[in-house]
């Protein structure tokens, strides 16, 4: 048996010898392994769109539809949320319940804010007769923003949940690897939104 063996210290045994990996990097590349198949799905979706983007039966295009200046606020509310959940970060980083609170406050109404707006365009859309049935344009359309608005919906629920958690379990580890995966997939929504931003809003043509 080797002094290392004997002293019990990891770092100078091989990696193939070393017992399992703990909970914390678990739970971290199970989350990513999730985050990964999440991409792939809007993968799918931008796809179909970017195909059927040109089906308009006949129909309005994208350029008749949207008005970039209600999508500017709509995306001006996300990035501003993923800015405040990046304090709520550092405020797990150095213990700081109140920017925590503060953080995940201003997260949650600018998401709905977010929300709010993303809705009252699906509202305007189905009104005036271009709701995802008229065209594969549009079905494309609301398919990809719709889920994304879903994912978007789920997080504010999440967060709602793990502010309850703060403050009836405090910072344990626990709650850490939670509001660390949190934080995750909020910013991966967000960077799904600029690429929904870009391709479908400013690229429409």
């Amino acid at each position: 048996m080797s002094d290392a063996s004997v002293t019990g210290d990891e770092a100078t045994i091989p990696l193939s010898e070393r017992g399992p990996a703990s909970k914390e990097m678990v739970v971290r590349f199970g989350f990513w392994l999730f985050l990964l198949s999440d991409i792939v799905v809007f993968a799918g979706l931008f796809a179909a769109y970017a195909v059927l983007s040109k089906s308009t039966a006949g129909g309005p295009t994208g350029p008749e539809l949207f008005s970039r200046t209600h999508t500017f606020i709509e995306t001006t509310c996300l990035l501003l949320s993923s800015f405040a959940c990046g304090l709520m970060t550092i405020g797990v980083e150095i213990r700081q319940r109140m920017l925590i609170y503060l953080s995940a406050l201003a997260t949650f109404v600018l998401g709905t804010c977010f929300l709010g707006l993303e809705l009252s365009e699906f509202i305007d859309l189905v009104a005036r007769g271009d709701g995802p049935t008229h065209s594969a344009f549009l079905s494309a359309f609301f398919a990809l923003v719709a889920t994304h608005g879903l994912h978007v919906t789920a997080g504010l629920l999440w967060l709602i949940i793990m502010m309850a958690q703060v403050a009836t379990l405090g910072l344990r580890d626990m709650v850490l690897r939670r509001l660390f995966c949190f934080t995750l997939f909020w910013h991966a929504l967000d960077i799904v939104w600029v690429a929904v931003f870009t391709i479908v809003y400013l690229g429409a043509s």
